[in-house]
């Protein structure tokens, strides 16, 4: 993948991350879904409240208030949905995670509540004049495939790999951790750092993957004086470690 398309992350510990950009046709896509789901949870919501109305459920009061309350809920299904979904499922929707999609912050971190909902405020500007063109305009022109609304909360969206048989096949064993790492202790920092790279390397291409694998594992290994021979196989060093880690709760 061209350098342009990359998102690369210098860590504190000096160890590169990389993440494939999601361009604007994915992105279309992405949008595509969630916007048939909207519709569709649109629709249901009008017949159910044209069955409520025309049924004579409520009375003439009751009527005013349930017409206000469906718009205020047609608001919510409209605009609400991007950040409620991305808030809950660590920046995903419907339609990023079945094109495998995901919002993450510049800093490679994972977006929260704040960053949902900023990022979705501008989505009505990104919407105009129609069928989001000034989104797509900005998501041209930035290196990073940026709309404006990315700007404002520091997120980019990049593609992911499915990471499920990856990250449980490794979580799942019941061997014990390597004997290199019973003594180790991980700081907060390089933990995060190893248990990123494990949950998005089934993303990376294998040069870039053992690549990585192999400075953050040299980075802790050198910390502790453990012997390259015995950190040989960089992801079983690295599982080991968080294993460990997450067991004991060893951190500094």
């Amino acid at each position: 993948m061209p350098p342009d398309e990359k998102l690369i992350i210098e860590t504190p510990e000096q160890t590169f991350l990389e993440f494939p950009l999601a361009g604007v046709g994915s992105r279309s896509l992405a949008l595509a879904i969630d916007t048939l789901l909207q519709g569709g949870a649109g629709i249901l919501l009008a017949i159910a409240a044209g069955i409520v109305s025309f049924a004579g459920f409520l009375p003439q009061m009751g009527k005013q208030w349930g017409y206000a309350l469906l718009i205020l809920v047609l608001f919510l299904v409209e605009f609400g949905y991007f950040a409620f979904f991305e808030a809950i499922w660590n920046g995903q929707t419907p339609g990023k995670r079945w094109i495998h999609l995901r919002v993450i912050q510049d800093s490679g971190r994972p977006i929260g509540v704040q960053q949902a909902i900023l990022r979705n405020l501008l989505r009505i500007v990104d919407s105009l004049p129609v069928f989001y063109a000034a989104g797509i305009i900005t998501s041209l022109i930035s290196p990073q495939s940026k709309r404006l609304g990315d700007y404002l909360a520091g997120t980019v969206v990049v593609h992911e790999e499915p990471l499920t048989k990856d990250w449980l096949l490794w979580r799942a064993r019941t061997a014990s951790p390597l004997n290199t790492v019973q003594d180790v202790t991980l700081t907060a920092s390089e933990l995060q750092l190893v248990e990123a790279f494990l949950e998005r390397r089934a993303s990376f291409e294998p040069v870039v993957r053992s690549s990585m694998a192999r400075q953050v594992a040299e980075k802790i290994g050198n910390r502790w004086s453990i012997p390259e021979e015995e950190r040989k196989d960089s992801e079983k060093f690295l599982e080991g470690l968080v294993e460990k880690c997450r067991n004991g709760r060893r951190l500094e």
